[in-house]
């Protein structure tokens, strides 16, 4: 599609489109759009261990991941394509004196009519989470199913504790569960709500795994698609060069006592590797029904590596053109949004700003720039990275007019460094999603990405161009909840 089209078709659907705000609810579970789930029947007080488990609760899930990726030429990637189909059940006791357990079976099996051939699984996109590439690259075989949580709880007053397999949703991480399996951490993590209007989140992670892998791996070091293979990792922070066996801790506090402003400071500590510390703020302003509500995300990262590798560019293997110091991973990240809403209506316009230093790093599923300018399946916290994003919405649901029905559109422009010849051109992107609900249980979406690239972007070498990345994508989704 040209850009000119593309211009022209995202105008057209801003001004119609919607925002997805509209949840899947029923007596057990809320789905939210963000595909994160709320158990809604809390956990019974027993007195014997017997009951402990006969008094827990079962919640399944079938669903179905449909992926399909079209490139607009053949030079950027193989066309592919992706399915899904399984689900998950998810088992939690009663509490006995605060004690209690989850455990989470999932599944995702690829059905041999739709989808690529073994020898082509490194050119799968958005469709990989729904297999693991290095199981089938290994053994020949699609589909997996894994152990996706596993974890003891203790909650005393306003504190809970969980030690195991777990989901962790902060600034940093989160379970981005969008496609078949979600992203979980192994080790110990603690919710505090002891302070009034306070909330504090700490955790202590000795290993991450991510949707498409059958066994955890370490939270940060690249070896192929046997560690950490996130897409956006940094290759060059190795298992030969930071070791396998890393740490992530985190730590956050949000804080809601004035009144109309949400506010958030947070830390993630990989220790001898980086740290990053984020401050974020929203302030609602009431005008009429509506609300204006500005918002900000600053984030520090800070180098502890201290190496003489290159390391400052996502994409390794020694990259190092067009960055000041290749061997340094300080770097910042600035973005801006201004929201107007009411119940039904939302527009959102926002801005991110990369420092022209080293690229951000965020393998853990919470993406620095995600609520602010991140469209579908793009990630512009590259260095010296501008983005500017326009996004509406209109929940039809709550507004009366189709029960269970929404829709929203993103329009981002995403200026990148084209001094830097491993990072890609320059790229405007529509994304809409639509979804609907069907009674309490059922949850269709489609979600279509168009993504328009510059294809004119000189390399340093002055003869060639960056690959005019180019492409469709087309998403559809069903869940059912048991």
């Amino acid at each position: 599609m040209k850009l000119k089209n593309l211009n022209l078709l995202a105008i057209g659907l801003l001004l119609s489109s919607s925002n997805a705000l509209a949840d899947l609810k029923n007596d057990k579970i809320t789905l939210k759009p963000n595909m994160t789930l709320q158990y809604n029947k809390g956990q019974k007080s027993v007195d014997s261990i017997t009951d402990m488990f006969s008094e827990g609760e079962f919640y399944g899930r079938l669903r179905v991941n449909t992926f399909k990726w079209d490139w607009s030429k053949s030079a950027a990637g193989l066309d592919n394509k992706a399915l899904g189909v399984g689900g998950s059940f998810v088992y939690k006791s009663a509490k006995l004196s605060g004690f209690s357990a989850t455990v989470g079976l999932y599944t995702s099996q690829n059905p041999s009519f739709y989808r690529m051939e073994v020898h082509e699984v490194g050119d799968v996109k958005a469709g990989k989470d729904t297999f693991s590439r290095y199981d089938t690259d290994a053994t020949g075989k699609f589909g997996m199913s894994v152990l996706g949580q596993a974890y003891l709880q203790y909650d005393v007053s306003k504190t809970s504790l969980k030690v195991g397999r777990q989901l962790f949703e902060s600034v940093f991480t989160k379970s981005n569960d969008t496609k078949m399996i979600p992203n979980t951490f192994d080790g110990v993590s603690a919710t505090i709500k002891e302070l009034p209007q306070t909330t504090i989140q700490l955790a202590y992670f000795t290993a991450q795994k991510l949707r498409d892998h059958t066994s955890s791996h370490d939270v940060l070091a690249v070896n192929g698609w046997v560690e950490n293979d996130d897409s956006a990792i940094n290759k060059s922070l190795t298992t030969t060069l930071i070791g396998h066996k890393n740490e992530l801790i985190i730590a956050t506090i949000t804080n809601t006592s004035v009144n109309n402003l949400k506010a958030n400071l947070s830390v993630a500590n990989v220790p001898d590797v980086i740290t990053n510390v984020t401050a974020e703020a929203h302030y609602a302003i009431p005008v009429g029904s509506f609300k204006v509500v500005p918002g900000v995300r600053y984030m520090q990262q800070f180098d502890n590596l201290d190496t003489t590798a290159n390391v400052a560019c996502l994409k390794g293997l020694d990259e190092t053109v067009g960055y000041k110091k290749p061997t340094d991973l300080d770097s910042s990240l600035l973005a801006l949004r201004l929201d107007v809403k009411d119940k039904a209506f939302l527009a959102r316009l926002g801005y991110s700003e990369i420092a022209d230093e080293a690229d951000i790093i965020a393998p853990w599923r919470g993406f620095p720039t995600g609520g602010f300018t991140r469209a579908m399946a793009q990630y512009n916290w590259y260095a010296n990275t501008k983005t500017y994003m326009a996004r509406v919405g209109y929940d039809f649901d709550k507004a009366g007019i189709l029960d269970g029905f929404n829709i929203f559109a993103r329009y981002a422009i995403q200026d990148f460094d084209d001094k830097k010849d491993s990072v890609q051109a320059d790229t405007n992107i529509l994304h809409v999603d639509a979804m609907q609900n069907i009674g309490d249980n059922l949850q269709a979406k489609v979600r279509v990405g168009l993504v328009s690239a510059d294809d004119k972007i000189l390399k340093s070498n002055g003869t060639s161009y960056k690959t005019d990345v180019s492409y469709n994508e087309y998403r559809f989704e069903l869940n059912y909840f048991f």
